[in-house]
């Protein structure tokens, strides 16, 4: 491995430093999620909600794990013997950003066709990083099906809310 691909945080040199910086990247995305959807509670309250939609205070121990889960995904993958790990991470970077982009469109703009929209390209994306994590390091796969589960599950809400709420 050379050492230009070592200094950009691949391979088994991928230490602690990368993980804090993934970990950062997700919760300042949550973060940013959290400022946009100040008014959260209150609007998804006044929402006609199927009878299957969680209870608003679940949402955010949910996201919680799952932004760890995303960035440790990220981070067994960078540590992973991959020569190539650029596509993967662009991959991994974009569903990050769809993610970021749903909330304020959800909640701030009261978007909801529009955050289906954003939601179902989240996850192709997230499908394509999925695949190209689990072809160099299936544990770093692994960890993003439960994230990929509560996207699917979000998306048939949103879905809903944008069909009972329009």
């Amino acid at each position: 491995m050379s050492s230009s691909h070592r200094e950009a945080g691949h391979g088994p040199r991928a230490g602690l430093p990368v993980l804090i910086g993934l970990l950062g990247a997700c919760y300042a995305v949550a973060a940013t999620g959290a400022v946009a959807s100040a008014d959260a509670g209150s609007t998804y309250q006044g929402l006609d909600r199927p009878a299957w939609a969680p209870p608003a205070w679940l949402f955010g121990p949910v996201w919680t794990v799952l932004y760890a889960t995303i960035a440790i995904a990220a981070w067994l993958f960078l540590r992973s013997q991959a020569a190539h790990t650029r596509p993967a991470m662009i991959f991994w970077a974009v569903q990050l950003a769809f993610n970021l982009a749903w909330t304020p469109l959800f909640f701030a703009a009261g978007q909801y066709g529009l955050a289906f929209a954003d939601i179902c390209l989240l996850l192709l994306v997230l499908a394509a990083t999925l695949i190209s994590f689990g072809m160099q390091r299936r544990s770093a796969a692994l960890l993003l099906l439960p994230y990929t589960v509560w996207v699917v599950y979000a998306a048939a809400l949103n879905l809903d809310l944008w069909l009972a709420n329009t």
